[in-house]
């Protein structure tokens, strides 16, 4: 087979961010591509969604809908590799971001146990004035669960905060470190994409929310135990 060419005029270039459509995407005049390719007209429509995740469903609707004799596809089609390699991702983040949190949770653990620790005298002294073991852990249970609240909305606020503004700081730190972080010949996008998630964010921030409330009862049933008599034998 022998390559159909035509001779036209460039009158300007565009840079989508993506390398492998501007190393080998052209754009030009329907009539001009009807021409080149001998056909009557555009062979396939093309739509833009304002939810790009309703894609598949979509699709799947107007392939119910036209019948058979018609080619749908969607972007995850088009794109499966990528996509199958940006789900896994997502999952291996998932995990790792999980492990961050559970090591973030025996760092509570420790810190409440230092606090026990530290705080046996007047523990003790609580004891004696009637304070019953269940409110002593009550006491620790609050004081953990309220760290943990904290530095979880702290985590979420800054993490948000970041993703949406990912377009500014990343080429600044690339200004200021004179590098490039996503080369686009290897990376095949040159800039670093960001679309936050209420379905990526909520999860996490509960599982770190529930890591603290379970990291503190140890430290709590600790506090709980404290004999007042032992605590005090040597103040």
């Amino acid at each position: 087979m022998i390559p159909r060419l035509k001779q036209l005029t460039v009158v300007g270039t565009f840079d989508s961010g993506h390398w492998e459509y501007d190393s080998g995407l052209a754009l030009m005049h329907l009539d001009d591509a009807a021409r080149l390719f001998r056909v009557e007209g555009p062979t396939g429509v093309q739509l833009r969604l304002k939810d790009v995740q309703t894609a598949r469903t979509v699709a799947a609707e107007l392939g119910a809908a036209m019948g058979k004799g018609y080619e749908l596809r969607d972007w995850t089609r088009s794109n499966r590799a990528w996509f199958d390699a940006v789900q896994i991702e997502k999952r291996l983040m998932f995990i790792i971001l999980t492990l961050i949190v559970a090591v973030a949770a025996f760092n509570l653990v420790s810190t409440l146990v230092m606090t026990v620790t530290d705080k046996r005298a007047d523990i003790a002294i609580l004891r004696t004035l009637g304070a019953s073991p269940r409110s002593v852990m009550g006491i620790f249970v609050v004081q953990g669960a309220a760290s943990g609240v904290i530095g979880t909305l702290a985590g979420v606020l800054l993490g948000v905060g970041v993703a949406f503004h990912i377009d500014t700081i990343v080429p600044a730190i690339e200004r200021a470190l004179g590098v490039n972080f996503l080369p686009g010949s290897v990376y095949l996008i040159s800039r670093m994409p960001s679309d936050p998630q209420r379905g990526d964010i909520v999860p996490i921030a509960i599982i770190s929310l529930l890591l603290a409330f379970v990291a503190t009862l140890y430290p709590s049933w600790r506090a709980s135990r404290v004999q007042p008599a032992r605590a005090l034998r040597y103040e």
